[in-house]
């Protein structure tokens, strides 16, 4: 069995070296080698469609055996950064993309991260997906790696990256690929976090619109430029997913924060029996296209929104009774340590006001199981001077559990 997969290897190696030698095969192709080894500033969340001339030898593989091959790999690669072997087959052309994409699954299925649409898809519905986030606080620079625990060759496989930016009424986090590039107008954008004044409620945003259809009518949109900021290769707009709101404690008698997540992008049902939460597929076509210039009414709302980053209630994509809400877990006195606790079963080890752990809210018409009301669904924690544990599960994704830990590195001396 070993000399097999050895085989396979030495076939995929192979392949990723032919490939250097085909040629300029599309722009998006090389994009597509970025999300392997970020060396370059651009990324497209999928592989893009290859011209019939561009395809290569490769291409004429009977369909049969390619998706043996490619079957193979994916189910022997199953860790950074080895696994970046699948993300090199489906830059190879076009009928090998084809079949990886029907091959890989979503993390709900299978528990692991390969393409970047996988950031925005429901994470594992039994055993959590570790993260790990690192915070370099001169740069106000907060970066999300996959993995257990930080490894000591800086080898991690780095997920997402957000920059705090402090304006004179709001805070914002902006939420891209790549940790050395947080322009709004860049292909690598992946949608926001916003504060109120006093850092008490929070709006996150998506530069993309739900996947579910029903809820993509409700969605109301926020333009994010300026008529002299509008990206010619980027969507124009945000879309409202969530409010977080932590409850005041102006005298502090009440211990830990208090934290509710509203996450309107996500129906309650989606945690029912039989119930799914909305996995987008791809990024929006216009990731990789030209985007329109903007209309007169657009610059108009695009000026209303840069000047006025207030959180309106009427940011809501679904009603609140049937959207998905969480609150923190209440954590319980410890007499000895005279401290409140919570158990992280071990992925926590430093006291913070900043831990967390979220689980479902449930009210009336509401009802899940017992067992689902005390299931931890997002867990965060310190583990060092700026390193923290952040664990994820469905149905929420990688990019809103990591929105909502932002908001808990935000000052807020109302809520402690």
């Amino acid at each position: 069995m070993r000399s097999t997969e050895m085989s396979f290897k030495s076939i995929v190696r192979e392949l990723r070296e032919m490939r250097d030698g085909i040629g300029n095969i599309s722009r998006r192709r090389v994009e597509g080698r970025h999300w392997c080894n970020r060396t370059r500033s651009h990324i497209a969340p999928d592989v893009a469609p290859f011209e019939p001339s561009e395809q290569g030898q490769w291409a004429n593989l009977p369909p049969e055996l390619l998706f043996d091959i490619i079957s193979r790999v994916e189910e022997s690669e199953t860790t950074w950064p080895a696994r970046n072997v699948v993300i090199s087959c489906a830059s190879v052309c076009k009928s090998w993309r084809e079949v990886t994409k029907e091959i890989v699954r979503t993390p709900e299925e299978c528990g692991r991260i390969t393409f970047p649409i996988s950031l925005k898809q429901p994470g594992p519905r039994e055993s959590p997906i570790h993260c790990f986030i690192k915070r370099d606080s001169d740069n106000s620079v907060y970066r999300l790696y996959f993995g257990f625990t930080p490894s000591e060759d800086e080898s991690d496989k780095l997920l997402l990256a957000a920059r705090r930016i402090r304006r004179a009424t709001s805070t914002d986090f902006v939420i891209t690929l790549v940790a050395d590039d947080f322009s709004r107008a860049s292909n690598t954008y992946l949608g926001k976090l916003r504060s109120n004044f006093l850092g008490t409620k929070f709006t996150i945003y998506d530069n993309q619109p739900p996947s579910d259809a029903s809820i993509q009518e409700r969605s109301q949109r926020s333009r994010r430029f300026c008529t002299k900021q509008v990206s010619v290769t980027g969507p124009a707009c945000n879309y409202s997913i969530a409010n977080i709101s932590y409850e005041l404690n102006v005298l502090r008698t009440r211990g830990p924060r208090r934290m509710h997540c509203a996450m309107h992008s996500i129906p309650f049902s989606s945690i029912q029996e039989g119930g799914s939460a909305p996995t987008p597929t791809s990024f929006p076509r216009s990731f990789g296209e030209k985007a329109s210039p903007p209309s007169v009414s657009d610059s108009k709302e695009t000026a209303k929104d840069v000047s006025s980053p207030s959180i309106s209630s009427s940011a809501v994509a679904l009603p609140l009774r049937e959207s998905l809400v969480l609150k923190n877990k209440a954590p319980r006195w410890h007499e000895q340590l005279q401290c409140w606790c919570l158990n992280f079963r071990g992925r926590v080890t430093v006291a913070s006001v900043k831990n967390f752990q979220l689980v479902a809210a449930v009210a009336p018409p509401h009802s899940i199981p017992a067992a689902e009301q005390e299931k931890v669904i997002l867990q965060f924690g310190k583990i060092g001077k700026d390193i923290f544990t952040m664990d994820y599960r469905y149905p929420l994704s990688a990019y809103q559990a990591f929105a909502i830990c932002l908001s808990s590195f935000d000052t807020k001396p109302v809520c402690e």
